[in-house]
Formats: C-alpha cells, structure tokens, sequence
C-alpha cells in the first residue's frame, strides 16, 4: 500500500473516531449524542439560523439535523418553528447552559490535543489542513463530473 495514502486516511480516520468517542463520553450527563453536541455547539457560536445553514456549518445531512432538532426541541434545548428548514432555530435558555458545558469541554479537549503547540504550528496545522480539504473537495468534485457525463 501507499504509506502516503495509508499514512494520511489513518489518522484522519483515528482523528475522527476518537473526536466522535470523546463527544459521546462528554455528553453522557445530558444523555446526547456527537450531532446533537455539533447543534448546540454551532447555535452558540453563530446565533439563531435556520436547518439549511445548520446542516452547512455542520456537514451534517438533512436527515440527520431533522432527527437532532426533533430531539433537541423535546428536551427544551431549542426553539424552532414549523416552516420546516427555513424556521429560525434558537437556544433556549437550558441550551445555552449545555452549550456553554460543551464549549468548555470542547476547549478541554481542543488543549489536551495540542496545547504545546505554538501559536504558528497551529496556524500551520489548520492551513494544511485547509488545503488538503479543498484539494481533495476539488478532486471529487472532478470525478462526480466525469462519473455523469
């Protein structure tokens, strides 16, 4: 195999997996789930939005918002109206406690992973980062054009 190809879909996929397992175990005392974490979290940094920007500051697909926001909504985290995705979701303000829990975790978590780095080596990280997710944006875009034609 490749090291290169092996190398870099290795850790993203352990990157992923882990980032996935350490949301579920930090959101065991409000009994939520890795996308319902995703929800709160965007909501409190970026205010009130509708499903169709949720699901694009997420990455999340439509399905799976709709379940996160039916959940969300029951408990009393959210407020949202019945125009389907182009309600305004808001927190409410039990969501706006979970979500601030959930930033400081997040930042707990964010620090134990590469609190040593500098302020450059970070910058560094998410500029490459960046690139290889447009790259790699890019190509499959190309190979969904030439898949149809």
């Amino acid at each position: 195999m490749n090291e290169r190809f092996e190398n870099f879909t290795l850790c993203i996929n352990k990157l992923y997996k882990l980032v996935q397992k350490i949301k579920l175990i930090e959101m065991k005392e409000f009994d939520l789930k890795a996308i319902h974490v995703m929800c709160l979290y965007t909501l409190s940094v970026y205010g009130a939005m509708t499903a169709s920007e949720l699901i694009k500051h997420t990455l999340e697909d439509k399905a799976a918002i709709s379940r996160a926001l039916k959940l969300l909504s029951e408990r009393g985290f959210i407020n949202y109206g019945a125009d389907g995705y182009n309600s305004l979701i808001e927190l409410t303000e039990r969501g706006e406690e979970v979500a601030k829990a959930i930033g400081e975790k997040a930042k707990r978590a964010v620090d134990a992973a590469g609190g040593e780095f500098t302020d450059e080596q970070r910058k560094n990280l998410y500029e490459c980062l960046g690139i290889v997710s447009e790259r790699l944006e890019e190509y499959y875009k190309a190979m969904a054009v030439n898949e149809n034609e």
